[in-house]
Formats: structure tokens, C-alpha cells, sequence
């Protein structure tokens, strides 16, 4: 079973990285796969190239057991669509290999304003990453899109290859790569909210600022 996490990671930091561990090791996922988009949907657009964020990912997940860079949304152009991504991913994998989008809760809030959410649902399972503060909505459209695909367990997502839904606790890091964008910026340290291996990259390269 595969994890996927999408997103700008401009740049990628320790939240990102700590939840994600934290949903591979939940779900018992063989591997998750980071994958960098190349022009955003539903925020602004990363400042850094495709290619800058590729490497920071790679520089990241380095030496980390069953956390992948995936780079397959810089090569496509346009807007960087899930359901295009997991298209693309059931090519590779096959109709029959459970794959689970993971997806923040503020993310999952938005979710039926994603283009073809219905059909994403159609092609993997969902991990929803909770923390205070940062839940799924109780009631509505959401609520009454999870309930009837809500998975009891980890393992029921096994049984199936896509459709079911499942929550998850993780650490609550509040680190954001806005301020660590401006940390940089302003000459101040970002030790500690950023693998050490994609600090060095960051100041090899000048970037933000630095």
C-alpha cells in the first residue's frame, strides 16, 4: 500500500515530513511518495521552479527507509490536477494496489472544490491528517461525503484499492514555509524547522533570500 502527499514544499519542512511519518507508520504504508506540483490549483504559486523543489524533496527524504521524491507533476503542463496524478499513478501500479492520498484537514474541508474529487475517490483511498485545531468538518457536504466511506481501521483500506477514508492523529507542529521563507530572508536561523540537508541546499543555492 502506497502513500502519496502532494503539495508546493517551497520549502519542504519538518511538518510536513514528522505527519507524513506519522500516517506511514498509522496505515503501515509500504512507502509514501512526495510529490512536488508544478503549477498550483488552489493557492499561489510557488516562487521557486519545479526543478529547485524537486531537489529540496530529494534532499529531504534522503537516507529516510520508505519516503520517496516523486517528480511526475513538473513534467506535466498546466495545472498539477490530482486525479491526473493518480492516473498516471495507476498506469504504473496497476487497478489493483491500494494507493492513499493524504491530505491535510483543512485540505479535506476544500475537497469538493477539487476538480473531479468524486473520480479521485474512484482511484485511492484518503488519509486525513487531524490535529487541534485542524479537524474534519462535523456536518455538511463533507461530513456527508466521509460517512458512508469512513474506514474502521487501517487495514480495511487493504481490502479494497480506493473509495474508503480514514483519520489520523499526528503531531501538531505549527511550521509553515512562509515564515520560513521570511526567517530566511531576514538572516535568522531555520535550524530545527528544516532538515539539515535542505538548509545546506537552501544556502548553496541563495534561495529565499539566503
Amino acid at each position: 500500500m502506497i502513500g502519496l502527499f502532494g503539495g508546493t514544499f517551497d520549502p519542504i519542512h519538518n511538518g510536513h515530513l514528522r505527519t507524513v511519518l506519522d500516517v506511514k507508520e498509522a496505515l503501515d504504508l509500504d512507502e509514501v511518495r512526495l510529490l512536488p506540483l508544478r503549477e498550483a490549483v488552489h493557492r499561489d504559486q510557488p516562487a521557486t521552479s519545479p526543478e529547485i523543489r524537486l531537489a529540496l524533496v530529494q534532499a529531504a527524504v534522503s537516507g529516510t527507509p520508505g519516503l520517496v521524491a516523486d517528480g511526475r507533476e513538473l513534467s506535466r503542463e498546466g495545472p498539477s490536477y490530482t486525479f491526473d496524478t493518480l492516473v498516471s499513478l495507476r498506469r504504473q501500479f496497476g487497478d489493483d494496489l491500494p494507493l492513499v492520498l493524504i491530505l491535510g484537514a483543512d485540505a479535506f474541508n476544500g475537497f469538493l472544490s477539487w476538480h473531479r474529487p468524486h473520480d479521485i475517490l474512484g482511484l485511492a483511498h484518503m488519509a486525513i491528517m487531524e490535529r487541534a485545531g485542524h479537524e474534519v468538518q462535523a456536518t455538511g457536504a463533507i461530513a456527508d461525503l466521509l460517512a458512508p466511506r469512513a474506514a474502521p481501521t487501517p487495514g480495511a483500506l487493504r481490502e479494497s484499492p480506493a473509495g474508503r477514508i480514514f483519520r489520523v492523529n499526528v503531531t501538531a507542529l505549527e511550521i509553515s514555509s512562509t515564515d520560513i521563507r521570511a526567517r530566511i530572508a531576514a538572516g535568522a536561523s531555520v535550524r530545527f524547522l528544516v532538515p539539515d540537508t535542505v538548509e545546506t541546499l537552501i544556502r548553496r543555492l541563495g534561495l529565499y533570500g539566503a
